[in-house]
């Protein structure tokens, strides 16, 4: 695996402020392309590869796949915590019901005008990130892209973002009325 340098730059209206460049090692370890470029697979299999802790920041959430992955970490012991955005918390897909279900800690941040993230940290050392809600639509009919990178600096930048967020959010608890969208999808 060929290491490469990640260059993370702070722009400010056309003026690039070299002061408050650096530059991380990192190791790219995945990389897909959608409609239908294994992007939800290869999520899973790295989900599937944790041990520790999984980190999840995501604006929607309507993988199935995804979700069940999640549900099987947390069920081997693996620390599992989701922030969403909270209009998608509201309309609590199928998906973000079974996470809260199943036990799986899910946080709908109150702060941001929409949180937009769709990233995962994995075990502190491994960074999934790019334009891909983790959605079906994400893999199947949107133009998508996603990226792995393996580097402990960079994943301790995301999950002292992660932190932030989890801060300024709420415990999402799940609805007692059934809606008429989860009778008709299998889990």
């Amino acid at each position: 695996m060929t290491k490469r340098i990640l260059f993370l730059f702070l722009l400010v209206p056309g003026i690039l402020l070299f002061k408050t460049a650096f530059a991380l090692p990192v190791d790219v370890t995945g990389l897909c392309f959608s409609p239908n470029g294994g992007c939800t697979r290869l999520v899973v299999n790295r989900i599937d590869h944790a041990s520790d802790s999984l980190s999840v920041m995501a604006y929607s959430f309507t993988s199935a796949p995804i979700s069940k992955a999640l549900v099987r970490a947390r069920d081997r012991g693996v620390d599992v915590q989701v922030v969403i955005d909270r209009e998608e918390a509201d309309r609590q897909t199928y998906e973000v019901r079974m996470l809260i279900e199943q036990g799986v800690p899910v946080y709908a941040d109150t702060e941001a005008g929409i949180f937009h993230d769709k990233v995962m940290v994995i075990d502190g050392n491994t960074v999934i990130t790019g334009s891909m809600n983790w959605t079906k639509a994400g893999e199947h009919s949107n133009a998508e892209n996603l990226i792995v990178l393996k580097s402990r600096q960079l994943a301790a930048y995301y999950l002292k973002n992660f932190r932030l967020h989890e801060a300024g959010s709420t415990r999402v608890k799940k609805v007692s009325a059934k809606r008429p969208e989860w009778s008709f999808k299998k889990w």
